[in-house]
């Protein structure tokens, strides 16, 4: 499929209607909201979560008609969708078309929430926060190795432990550190694809979700509609005082 081909929906809300383009390469995540949409599961759903910088979110179905203050964010349709990322290409620039999910501790395959969503707002960086989330990415990179190691060695670990041997102990963290360093530098160095750095700078994003969940598409028309969503007034629970509702969502190209 060709880019001329890419689905288009109108999310039509409360606040207003949002255009969004589904993308092929996601072909899970794009079959599996053009289906939602044309059964009608997103109707009178809200937007049940909503902070102003970071995204706002939706679809879920016991968001319905929901009483003020009701806890809203765990709905579901039953089922997961497998993670589709396609990064660096598709990342979480504003107005980025994501999917929920549970956390890395119950979902470490980071599967998708089969019906949630959100839409990125985020905020503008400069260049010397954006060189410093580099620079945490790729430190980060070295203490998940380690930290991969050091399960790998629990019962050494645990017996020095039971011996109170500390310096057996600050000896074996010296060697793994060692170890994952310089499994570390066998990798290239994580930075920002030009475009990211683009995005990030003008329009701005959340580029700490980026690879994390699955981007299926884009807002084309409507920005100013989630926006104006972003800006509402929310309670503790980050939901709308007054509720943002989903009309409809419908397939119009």
């Amino acid at each position: 499929m060709d880019n001329q081909s890419e689905t288009l929906l109108l999310i039509e809300t409360t606040a207003g209607t949002i255009k969004v383009k589904l993308y092929n390469e996601t072909p899970q995540h794009r079959d599996n909201f053009i289906k939602l949409a044309k059964q009608g599961t997103y109707e009178g759903t809200l937007f049940h979560r909503v902070i102003k910088d970071f995204m706002i979110q939706a679809g879920d179905p016991e968001s319905k008609n929901a009483p003020k203050g009701k806890m809203l964010g765990s709905g579901d349709v039953g089922y997961t969708i497998p993670a589709e990322f396609v990064y660096p290409k598709y990342f979480h620039k504003k107005g980025a078309l994501s999917a929920a999910r549970q956390g890395d501790e119950v979902n470490p395959e980071k599967a998708s929430s089969g019906c949630q969503f959100y839409i990125v707002t985020g905020k503008v960086y400069n260049d010397s926060t954006l060189l410093g989330m580099e620079e945490q990415i790729n430190q980060n990179r070295v203490h998940g190795i380690f930290n991969s190691l050091a399960q790998k060695h629990m019962k050494e670990i645990y017996q020095l432990r039971k011996n109170n041997d500390e310096e057996g102990l600050y000896d074996l963290q010296d060697k793994l550190l060692a170890q994952a360093e310089a499994e570390a530098a066998t990798q290239p160095e994580f930075r920002f694809t030009p475009e990211q750095l683009e995005a990030y700078r003008t329009v701005g994003g959340t580029p700490h979700l980026d690879n994390a969940y699955t981007v299926f598409g884009e807002v084309v028309e409507g920005l100013d509609v989630v926006d104006r969503i972003q800006q509402v007034a929310t309670d503790r629970s980050d939901r709308p005082e007054e509720d943002v509702k989903i009309i409809r969502v419908s397939v119009v190209g």
